[in-house]
């Protein structure tokens, strides 16, 4: 995976995070909160999914030749 990928990760988990603790939350007009950080953390998973299907659809070619300096 690339370094995008591990960061959008995280955020995402952040954002579920939020969204239970608002959901959850003991005084009552939080729910409203619940929904944004929800929805928030959708789309940040989301973007971590494209972003680990794109770098699986350009994966290296093994019949280039390794330019590498050894």
């Amino acid at each position: 995976m690339n370094e995008d990928f591990w960061l959008i990760v995280p955020v995402a988990v952040v954002w579920a995070v939020l969204a239970v603790a608002y959901a959850v939350a003991p005084w009552g007009d939080m729910i409203g909160y619940a929904w944004v950080w929800g929805f928030g953390s959708l789309l940040f998973a989301g973007l971590a999914a494209l972003l680990a299907r794109g770098r699986l659809r350009t994966a290296p070619d093994a019949t280039a030749p390794d330019t590498r300096q050894p």
